[in-house]
């Protein structure tokens, strides 16, 4: 059962950090590229653009639109998308080789994301190469792509299983080719905090030049949010991540989690039009056929839910004893949901939604019929407490008059 409550725009300064305002921090989506990635999903090209355009009118700042070479749908998709988006820089992923290149310079995209391993594993087992021809690879990629007037993001594959010295020489060497913005990839999520905080630190002060340091992070271990949030910390300039986490695996840095924390925890300036967050997640739960997490931080059915009598309580006197953020900010609307952990302030707010006069009998009566239900495992679902209330109040006419919903 689920009872809006009427939102509050203050936001509580409860974190005695200095504010970051000044500091702009870019949001490249990639849930049309690595989120599509994810197994089982093929996404039609119609379907590719419905999404990119919900990510514009979001306000990423790169769409990475997918990979041309793949598929002659893939390149179709990529160009179709390149053709209506305007407001959001589209990227298309290549290999480090003229062939990819060519493919995304066809496809129109604005900007090209090349990338070649640089961990000791993936340059002997998969690429045969030696470090060396890695360099030379990579920086002949950046130069032919710049050449053709395209904006370049280099990504390092598995940069966090790769010797930072070499790491170094290769971040160098693109930059000095003409590289926009360098990535460091955590491609099979092992990194943590602390470990992602000195990496990001080493690079910064150890590349020289004008580029923007951007991370990509999976989430094999949990830690894909935490440690891009720590990689901004350590002076990353942006973050790749997906709608809901979609991606390879366990997934990818979950969009809406980033972005709201980048902005409301830590006072950095993102694109990010919060209040579109949530029916961008639905849009992208739909397509990609998957249900949204009832406990999913954000836009999760229960992240703004209230059971308990004590949280309960708390809320209605003032939303944010239990919450970060006004739900509201995102386009959501919170919840006091009726179970067996309930209280009469909850049972008190919702006859007062319904217009019934929580007399004191009243409450009891439906508390105590709540509270059975629940032990029993029973639901207390919109229709459930409305049958409630009537056997309680013995109207006929008991009607759901402020019930918010979020899906």
């Amino acid at each position: 059962m689920g009872m809006s409550i009427a939102p509050t725009h203050e936001i509580v300064n409860w974190i005695s950090i200095k504010p970051n305002r000044d500091r702009y921090i870019r949001i490249l989506d990639t849930t049309l590229r690595d989120g599509e990635q994810m197994p089982g999903i093929d996404l039609k090209p119609e379907y590719k653009l419905k999404v990119a355009l919900a990510l514009e009118d979001l306000g990423v700042d790169s769409i990475e639109a997918g990979f041309p070479i793949t598929s002659r749908g893939e390149f179709e998709a990529v160009k179709m998308i390149a053709r209506e988006i305007s407001s959001s820089e589209v990227i298309a992923l290549a290999r480090a080789n003229k062939t990819d290149i060519d493919r995304v310079i066809e496809a129109d995209a604005d900007a090209v994301h090349t990338f070649i391993a640089t961990s000791d594993i993936h340059i002997k087992y998969k690429l045969r190469m030696t470090r060396e021809q890695v360099i030379e690879r990579a920086v002949e990629a950046v130069e032919y792509a710049k050449s053709h007037g395209l904006i370049v993001e280099f990504s390092a594959e598995d940069a966090t299983r790769s010797d930072r010295e070499f790491l170094v020489r290769v971040f160098q060497a693109v930059v000095d080719a003409g590289a926009d913005r360098i990535d460091i990839a955590d491609t099979v999520g092992v990194a943590y905090p602390i470990f992602m905080f000195d990496l990001v630190s080493y690079i910064k002060r150890n590349v020289r030049g004008n580029y923007i340091l951007s991370v990509h992070c999976h989430d094999d271990f949990g830690m894909s949010v935490a440690n891009s949030i720590t990689a901004v910390e350590a002076g990353a300039d942006q973050v790749h991540a997906t709608i809901l986490g979609v991606g390879e695996r366990a997934g990818n840095a979950s969009l809406e989690e980033v972005s709201t924390a980048l902005a409301f925890l830590l006072g950095y300036r993102v694109g990010i039009k919060f209040q579109k967050i949530y029916s961008v997640a639905k849009l992208v739960a739909e397509y990609f056929g998957i249900e949204i997490p009832l406990n999913k931080a954000i836009v999760g059915r229960n992240a703004f839910a209230h059971e308990s009598g004590i949280h309960v309580h708390g809320v209605i006197s003032n939303p944010l004893t239990y919450e970060p953020i006004d739900p509201s900010l995102i386009g959501v609307e919170r919840k006091i949901v009726l179970g067996k952990h309930s209280g009469r302030h909850a049972v008190i707010y919702v006859l007062k939604s319904l217009g019934i006069e929580p007399r004191d009998e009243i409450v009891d009566k439906v508390l105590a019929i709540v509270k059975d239900l629940g032990d029993q495992g029973i639901k207390i679902d919109t229709d459930k407490i409305i049958e409630i209330i009537r056997s309680v109040v013995g109207g006929g006419n008991v009607s759901l008059q402020n019930s918010g919903n979020r899906g």
